[in-house]
């Protein structure tokens, strides 16, 4: 049976990205956690329902995801695109380091040249403790990854979108970036969503309209609010056990807490659950490329997969939301 995937072009890299891209982080687990059959079978899975995309990264798991995926990827040969990162300790050896880490990347995962290569680590206005300064992104990382293009290592450069908001705004409207994996959920929409004063998650100011307005292809990550926007607090137990919120509430269990505002889409019919709701109102937005999914087990593929099956959330959900959120800045 032909997949009914949706196809979407990823900024100025010209890839053509399935809607749904499959994530093998810590949160969900399976690639790092997972049996090897059952990370076989979910890689298949995915392919046969047209998701093109596999996102990894070095620290999760602490190099397993790359080494199952790797794995995974020799034995079953799909053409998809892969991407995975680099968090740099420190600023002393900026080509060393990413050189290093892409090296180390493309050996787990055997592979020649990396499709995608995010700097992982959260940027700031100046570099910091658990920050790296924006100034340093584009005079150091930028240039450094643009000599790992050229030497065919890999083909774009981009980031993960977290940290202050007016160096992320800095860093796409630079022009050196590729591709920015954004933090968007219904719990915080800001990225594509004004939100009334006093919102209680931090405002990414519509970055992704910059992004588009730069060709920056996007990719939406926590679309889920790490599993908060099922609105239950108990976790699948291949998942990471305890998660700290992104860009949202101050813990996990009030993330769970205020998700439970968004059940009259549910019982006013515009989805059959949270979940449901929350994969489609990512999808459902047209500034983002492809919405990251991260398994737990077979199930949950399935069920990203058939929430996008049934397209965007219609516009009196997107209204109703918006009368929503300002309930939850009160």
């Amino acid at each position: 049976m032909a997949n009914q995937m949706d196809y979407r072009t990823l900024g100025r890299t010209g890839l053509k990205v399935s809607a749904l891209a499959f994530g093998c982080g810590d949160v969900g687990g399976l690639m790092v956690r997972g049996a090897p059959a059952d990370r076989e079978r979910a890689i298949a899975r995915a392919v046969e329902l047209g998701i093109n995309y596999l996102d990894t990264a070095p620290s999760y798991g602490s190099g397993e995801s790359e080494r199952n995926l790797g794995v995974v990827l020799r034995a079953l040969r799909p053409q998809v695109i892969v991407g995975t990162k680099c968090r740099l300790p420190d600023t002393t050896d900026v080509p060393g380091a990413l050189t290093r880490s892409v090296e180390n990347s493309l050996k787990l995962l055997g592979l020649e040249r990396l499709d995608l290569f995010h700097l992982h680590n959260p940027i700031g206005r100046v570099t910091g403790e658990r920050r790296l300064g924006v100034g340093e992104v584009l005079d150091a990382v930028a240039p450094a990854a643009r000599r790992l293009k050229e030497q065919g290592k890999i083909r774009f450069f981009g980031i993960t979108a977290l940290g202050e908001t007016g160096a992320l705004h800095r860093a796409l409207a630079s022009g050196a970036i590729d591709t920015a994996q954004v933090c968007f959920n219904m719990l915080n929409p800001t990225a594509a969503h004004e939100v009334p004063l006093g919102y209680p998650a931090q405002d990414f100011d519509r970055l992704l309209d910059l992004a588009r307005e730069k060709e920056v292809g996007t990719i939406c990550i926590r679309v889920l609010a790490a599993g908060a926007l099922s609105g239950q607090v108990a976790r699948h137990p291949v998942a990471i056990p305890a998660v700290a919120p992104i860009a949202s509430g101050p813990d996990y269990a009030t993330d769970v807490e205020r998700a439970k505002a968004f059940e009259p889409l549910i019982k006013e019919g515009y989805a059959a659950s949270l979940v449901e709701a929350g994969f489609r109102f990512a999808l459902g937005t047209e500034t983002m490329s492809t919405v990251l999914i991260g398994c737990s087990d077979l199930g949950h593929l399935e069920f990203a997969a058939a929430a996008a099956a049934k397209g965007p959330l219609p516009a009196p959900a997107l209204d109703r939301l918006r009368a929503i959120w300002p309930r939850l800045a009160a």
